[in-house]
């Protein structure tokens, strides 16, 4: 029964897509490969045609072309199938890590503080050297060969039975998991493309804070602070806490400004301009009055000054991703959307249950006791850029200028933070061996962008730590996101080059690189020397936690809405996608956090540039922080994050929840945070 049920999905599957339509004796072959091997390897016979004959097209030959090739390629014996497994381990990470490379040299122009960006530059950064490899596998039949031979699985069968899997079996099944999509190589070029595209865009969405004015004039940000759109807006609101002259004024504007960029108000003339002045409360945008950018930073000054809109250049470049990601869909019949590929393919959790995942937090009755405690702690109403308040964290006790003075001071280039990597990593509790070994393998540059982790995909590579580093050094914003990708790629690098399988590396999905990211970048003040643990000061990171992911899971939301809108309605205008997000972000806003903040509206959920440039991504971040919560219990209880750090990050990239019980017993959930963040508000009082 369970044979004839295998068969007619997949035979619903070729039904489903471009295969050939042709008649292909799966039976008598089957029969042939029993006669020859034996009886013990039907099953095997069965499964493995059926595969194949899944992604056969007619220009792969006819019938009598298949059957010679399935009589050449079964693997009949153990040490054929052996070698075949192996010979796969070594080419991948030859393929994989050499195209790493190659894209890596290619978008390096654009991805790093070097200069001009040029249009060849941003063609440079569109390629995407692996983009042929499926086509090839397909063409020259080595992928046929794995599908032949090794089991395509479905994530039900990850979930519910994997846990009774050997690391061999495991393996096989990401081996042909490789090859569970033919997508042409136009189609993932076009992909590449939108992604470079929407990246360039974010990466160059800069505020010059200095030019933001007030009715008279007024200007209550320092000269030459220039702020990406959305993370470094983001942190300076969270800076301001600690500045009681003029912080909320700060924070106030800055919310405006991102209102404008969601709705799409903001004018055209000031993005990233330091030849204008703008008051984005009036919306009125004036000539500068004062010079403070350096030759060659920001936009040219414009002939003339006007306010006029930007003309939903960030839904139309939204929609330019999804138009490419939809183009996979016909190439994915058992992930027929980017939002089934994202969920149930790359993070190996069904949609709804991450959804539920979310709303648990967002409607906890702990987020409005939090909120009086915030409340309380500023001594005044809750606004609605108070859902990225961090005055629980040592931070706090500092302003943003004492904290950038120090990392300046500590970091003036890249080169000096990664000098300081072995000290960074040895009071992050690896012994002192380890700690030069990472740091020997880590590069680290200067982003153009906010910063990112470029991991490795093969053991003679290095991964590179991205930050941003001004020409008067690194500052406290820079710093905190080079202790988040440094992380990374730490992660990056025991994953790959302690683990036992080639296929196996990596973790189970993006959240578990951001959970342990976070997990160092949660040390950031203790490395600098400006904060010690005890039990206060742990409760206030509880809550801490819990406020940050209470935040950024509705951001989530958003994102996730956002996408099903889109496939509902494939034809929209950049302008109708615009009216959507605003919508979508108002909607969640009033359903979660009107009920708190007494503000209803709202449209800050949708600010996050992550929407536009990384494809359903955010999602990541809040299960990253419950994951990251549960690691870091498991981590204090151990009392060593270096071994334990060590010890997660090789397990390999299989299902969270497997993954998960490795780690710390139990599986993924917010279970541990909830209950964490209730002891944590009998401890820290009003």
């Amino acid at each position: 029964m369970k044979r004839i049920t295998v068969l007619a999905v997949i035979l619903l599957a070729i039904a489903a897509t471009s295969t050939a339509q042709m008649s292909l004796p799966l039976d008598k072959l089957e029969s042939d490969l029993v006669a020859k091997y034996g009886e013990g390897q039907r099953a095997r016979a069965h499964r493995g045609l059926a595969q194949a004959a899944q992604f056969w097209r007619a220009e792969d030959g006819n019938a009598g072309a298949f059957a010679d090739f399935v009589a050449a390629n079964f693997a009949g014996d153990q040490p054929t199938l052996d070698a075949l497994f192996e010979r796969m381990q070594f080419a991948l990470e030859s393929i994989y890590g050499h195209a790493t490379e190659v894209g890596r040299d290619w978008r390096q122009q654009s991805d790093l503080d070097l200069g001009t960006i040029y249009p060849f530059d941003e063609t440079m950064a569109g390629y995407d050297p692996s983009a042929h490899f499926v086509d090839d596998m397909f063409a020259n039949k080595l992928a046929f060969s794995v599908l032949l031979n090794f089991p395509l699985t479905t994530l039900e069968q990850r979930l519910t039975e994997g846990d009774k899997w050997t690391r061999r079996q495991w393996t096989e099944a990401k081996l042909a998991l490789t090859f569970s999509r033919r997508v042409p190589a136009s189609v993932n070029l076009a992909v590449a493309k939108a992604a470079a595209e929407a990246g360039q865009y974010v990466a160059t969405y800069n505020i010059w804070m200095h030019h933001l004015v007030d009715d008279k004039g007024q200007r209550i940000f320092p000269p030459k602070m220039r702020l990406l759109e959305h993370w470094n807006l983001r942190d300076e609101i969270k800076a301001d806490y600690s500045d009681p002259k003029q912080g909320l004024a700060k924070q106030r504007t800055i919310q405006k400004v991102m209102e404008r960029i969601v709705d799409q108000t903001i004018p055209q003339a000031v993005v990233d301009n330091p030849n204008v002045d703008w008051n984005p409360f009036t919306n009125a945008v004036t000539p500068a009055k004062v010079t403070d950018a350096a030759a060659g930073q920001g936009r040219p000054a414009p002939a003339t000054v006007t306010n006029a809109p930007e003309p939903s250049t960030r839904y139309a470049t939204l929609l330019k991703a999804f138009n490419a990601s939809k183009l996979v869909d016909p190439y994915s019949p058992t992930a027929p959307t980017l939002i089934a590929r994202r969920f149930d393919e790359d993070r190996q959790i069904p949609e709804a249950r991450v959804r539920a995942m979310l709303e648990q937090i967002v409607s906890s009755p702990l987020v409005p006791r939090v909120a009086r405690i915030i409340e309380a702690r500023l001594g005044r109403k809750l606004e609605p850029f108070d859902i990225w308040y961090n005055g629980f964290r040592p931070r706090g006790e500092y302003t943003e200028a004492q904290l950038d003075e120090l990392t300046r001071k500590r970091y003036p280039t890249a080169e000096a933070y990664h000098q300081d990597m072995v000290r960074l990593f040895t009071e992050l509790g690896f012994a002192p061996e380890k700690a030069r070994f990472l740091a020997g393998n880590i590069v680290v540059d200067p982003a153009r962008g906010s910063g990112h982790a470029y991991g490795a995909n093969r053991r003679a590579d290095h991964p590179h730590l991205r930050t941003r580093v001004a020409a008067e050094g690194m500052d406290y914003k820079g710093y905190n996101i080079a202790v988040h990708e440094m992380g990374h790629n730490v992660e990056q690098t025991f994953s790959l080059h302690d683990i036992d399988y080639y296929t196996l590396a990596g973790v189970p999905n993006t959240a578990f690189t951001e959970a342990l990211a976070f997990v160092f970048q949660n040390k950031d003040l203790e490395l600098l020397g400006l904060a010690k643990p005890s039990a206060e000061s742990q409760a206030l990171k509880t809550l801490n936690d819990f406020w940050g992911t209470y935040e950024i899971a509705g951001v989530a939301l958003v994102d996730m809405d956002v996408w099903h809108w889109m496939y509902d309605h494939p034809n929209a205008k950049p302008d109708e996608l615009r009216d959507a997000v605003v919508q979508i972000s108002k909607n969640i806003w009033n359903k979660y956090y009107a009920p708190v903040v007494n503000r209803r509206d709202v449209t800050l959920l949708g600010v996050y540039a992550h929407m536009i440039d990384s494809f359903l991504y955010l999602p990541d971040y809040p299960i990253g922080h419950l994951i990251a919560f549960q690691i870091e219990q498991q981590m204090e209880k151990a009392g060593n994050i270096g071994s334990e750090f060590e010890r997660m990050a090789k397990f390999g990239s299989v299902t969270p929840d497997l993954w998960m019980k490795n780690a710390t017993g139990a599986p993924v959930g917010p279970k541990a945070l909830l209950e964490a963040t209730e002891k944590a508000l009998e401890v820290v009082k009003f």
